[in-house]
């Protein structure tokens, strides 16, 4: 909860990788309060009881989101599906700007690494910007079970990288106002 507060501020993409991932600790733990209780949230020292209050009560307002919304063994919840599409929506207004030919530059690097990826993705295509969280967010699954990922998709991953950065750090001026598009 104070992490994903922080990253929503400061990088949205950092956020939604890090909610997906909540997502996926929830489903972990069998959409169980008391087990993330004991096994996460007490496990936090210097916590106040009612920031452990406060932390319970955000991932079991989770827990009820990815019930309600049929999410409990797959997919996303509707809050972090509106991420995808206030950052799908700013990609598109960026791409029909002239004043961000630097962004529809490093795009269109970026480009052949998503319809590669889409490809691979068989009847569950996603939009571009998607694609690219699928495939950073695949990539760090592959690394915390510790398997062995190639060079080609390293390079993939830094270039995905490096084009989400730069609409991570364009969605926050849009959202503190400072871009003119």
């Amino acid at each position: 909860m104070i992490t994903a507060s922080v990253k929503k501020r400061e990088n949205i993409a950092e956020y939604l990788l890090y909610m997906w991932q909540i997502e996926d600790i929830i489903r972990a733990y069998g959409l169980d309060s008391d087990r993330i209780q004991s096994e996460i949230i007490d496990r936090y020292s210097g916590l106040s009881d009612t920031q452990k209050k406060e932390m319970r009560e955000w991932y079991e307002s989770l827990i009820d989101m990815m019930r309600r919304e049929d999410a409990e063994k797959s997919g996303h919840i509707q809050l972090n599906k509106n991420v995808i599409i206030a950052l799908d929506d700013l990609h598109r207004r960026l791409m029909a700007s002239p004043k961000y030919a630097a962004y529809n530059a490093e795009f269109y690097k970026t480009l052949p690494y998503i319809v590669e990826i889409r490809a691979k993705a068989g009847e569950n295509k996603a939009d571009e910007i998607e694609t690219c969280f699928n495939a950073l967010y695949g990539l760090m699954l592959l690394r915390l079970q510790r398997k062995e990922v190639s060079p080609e998709t390293e390079a993939a991953a830094k270039q995905i990288s490096k084009f989400l950065a730069m609409l991570a750090a364009y969605y926050k001026q849009d959202f503190n106002n400072e871009l003119e598009l």
